[in-house]
């Protein structure tokens, strides 16, 4: 579904969920200012049992000038309906009956989608959807300072400061929309209040720890979603805590921040796990988050309560994981099938082309933003999926057979979910990186062990000990025929489509 599909129908009428928060009544704001631009009668709706009451809201609303109206249900909406941040007949959200409804939201998927739906639980917020769907359709989001302003803090309080943001898109809409900085940071210090004060020094009180594995558990009352990443922070810095996660019961399901401390614990991949099937989860490697979705929950773990869940998934993610470094480790190969690499086409950008010699760069991945600096013989590899390495001009032209051909991204064997771009830290110039790479294929005969894994591994491999690769069952273990500590994971739709097995 796009913006345009819906400009047929007037009037419209935006419902963000009950009880909203920033991110809804953000998202709310954006599509009411598209469809009034577009010369609608639109309005910007919410209900529930009790209208908005906290400061830093109230704030946000007088200051940017917000026309979102309290409503009890009543007669049926003429025209369009627009649900964004919820769905439409779930628990957190007053229903309304309209001649049609749409859907905009960033949570799990809890109802039977149509085509006016667009829902995409990987990012961040809702804002960042709201966004993407504002600029695709042409709208100039840069020009509207109030509407960025909104935007911004909409992101800003449903990743946790920033901290829990685990997709590119979400960085994007940062990084793009303008926004009054002395606003943000008035309604960031009208954010808690004395009760949620009150909160977060009774959760810190009733923690759970686990003293084999030093991971401290903490179920939080009633706050908002920042509170959570407070009481992380705070966690963390305890002697003996090296992992913590913190959540606490919503409306629809339960919100959850996790901090690690240590380089074999990844904060996003643990939420991810935690979250796995039944909602979503991920930020970075200290700091991330996630939701778990309550009728998910309910589903799977009818009669398991939260605390008991927490605790033996932690604890699972701890048990069932092993840890290799690979410097350390010889594979028994004798179990192992022999894999060569195909000759795949993949794309490669000389940086002196996008930027002068000397620039800093940030290009920004679905795997997170790296930091370069261009030089003469700095090359950056793309491989199948978009993901970026750089690699030297020698040692390329030794491995690598070039072509003067295009090479495009979307003709990959595994499709892209987010192009690769490149930023100019002196200029904030932005470029697409794919627009300027060409085809390349390894010259060389790539031959690896590999074995399918039953459990989940963690790999610090020999070229990086302070950061490891996760495989999961299903994955790959490989190692290289020519050196037996090049150990790595090889995702299991990407092992088909990168070697062919050595009969």
């Amino acid at each position: 579904m796009n913006l345009t599909e819906l400009e047929q129908y007037n009037p419209i009428t935006i419902q963000c969920h009950d009880n909203p928060d920033a991110d809804a009544i953000a998202s709310g704001y954006a599509m009411y200012t598209f469809f009034k631009e577009k010369g609608k009668d639109v309005s910007f709706i919410y209900s529930g049992r009790f209208e908005i009451q906290k400061s830093n809201l109230r704030l946000m609303i007088d200051k940017l000038n917000i026309p979102i109206e309290y409503r009890q249900p009543g007669e049926p909406l003429k025209g369009l309906l627009i649900m964004v941040d919820c769905q439409y007949g779930t628990g957190n959200v007053t229903g309304f009956t309209a001649d049609k409804v749409a859907v905009i939201d960033h949570h799990q998927v809890e109802m039977s989608e149509n085509e006016l739906c667009e829902i995409h639980p990987e990012l961040g917020s809702c804002s960042t959807l709201c966004w993407k769907m504002m600029v695709e359709a042409g709208f100039d989001v840069k020009k509207d300072n109030i509407l960025g302003t909104a935007l911004y803090y909409g992101l800003y309080t449903d990743t946790n400061e920033f901290s829990e943001i685990y997709n590119p898109l979400d960085l994007d809409m940062r990084d793009d929309v303008t926004c009054n900085r002395s606003l943000i940071t008035l309604f960031r210090n009208s954010n808690i209040s004395l009760s949620e004060l009150e909160t977060a020094g009774i959760a810190l009180i009733r923690n759970i720890y686990n003293e084999t594995h030093r991971f401290t558990i903490i179920k939080a009352g009633p706050c908002d979603p920042n509170i959570l990443g407070v009481i992380s922070d705070f966690l963390l810095q305890v002697d003996g805590v090296d992992v913590c996660v913190v959540y606490n019961e919503v409306q629809d399901g339960f919100k959850l921040s996790v901090r690690s401390c240590i380089k074999e614990v990844k904060a996003n991949e643990l939420a991810d796990y935690i979250c796995f099937g039944i909602g979503s989860g991920g930020g970075h490697k200290e700091k991330a988050g996630g939701f778990i979705s309550r009728a998910k929950y309910d589903a799977k773990y009818p009669h398991v309560h939260s605390e008991s869940y927490f605790g033996d998934r932690i604890n699972q993610y701890f048990d069932e994981t092993q840890i290799i470094q690979a410097a350390e480790t010889t594979l028994d190969i004798s179990t192992m099938k022999l894999y060569e690499k195909k000759k795949l086409p993949i794309g490669y950008v000389k940086a002196t082309d996008v930027f002068p010699i000397g620039t800093p760069i940030i290009i920004r991945t679905m795997e997170g933003d790296v930091e370069l600096k261009i030089s003469e013989d700095l090359i950056i590899m793309i491989g199948v999926r978009g993901e970026i390495y750089p690699s030297e001009m020698k040692r390329f032209k030794r491995s690598y057979q070039t072509f003067d051909e295009a090479y495009h991204l979307e003709d990959s064997p595994v499709k892209a979910t987010y192009i690769p771009k490149i930023t100019s830290k002196y200029t904030g110039e932005v470029k697409n990186i794919t627009e300027y790479a060409k085809k390349c294929v390894s010259t060389g005969r790539t031959q690896i062990y590999v074995k399918e894994l039953d459990h989940y591994v963690k790999i610090f491999t020999e070229w990086d000990e302070e950061s490891y690769m996760l495989g999961k069952p299903g994955d790959y273990i490989s190692v290289r025929t020519d050196n037996e500590h090049d150990i790595y994971i090889i995702e299991h739709e990407i092992l088909g489509l990168t070697y062919d097995e050595v009969k």
